[in-house]
């Protein structure tokens, strides 16, 4: 399932991502600056997943203080993971 998100989805994804804190938001900004455009129906599966997680434990899967196990042991949640994880260029000196 390689179909990209279409703008609509897109959209409602991006509302659906907001978070309570600002830490989580500055690496949901940085992934859909970064994958928006490219952005693949499976890709936002497993992003919805990671979403419904409570802000401290996304914090600590997106700054690898846990890794994903249980229901979020999926080949999407592990992709968008990966992607989210990517440092900043500009922070790695």
């Amino acid at each position: 399932m390689n179909e990209l998100l279409d703008e609509r989805a897109l959209s409602k994804l991006r509302w659906r991502c907001r978070r309570g804190l600002l830490e989580n938001d500055l690496f949901v900004e940085r992934f859909f600056a970064r994958h928006e455009s490219a952005l693949t129906v499976r890709q936002a599966e497993g992003l919805t997943l990671l979403m419904d997680l409570s802000d401290n434990d996304l914090l600590d899967l997106l700054l690898a203080r846990k890794e994903p196990e249980g229901d979020l042991l999926r080949d999407d949640v592990l992709e968008v993971l990966k992607l989210m994880r990517i440092p900043h260029p500009a922070l790695n000196h």
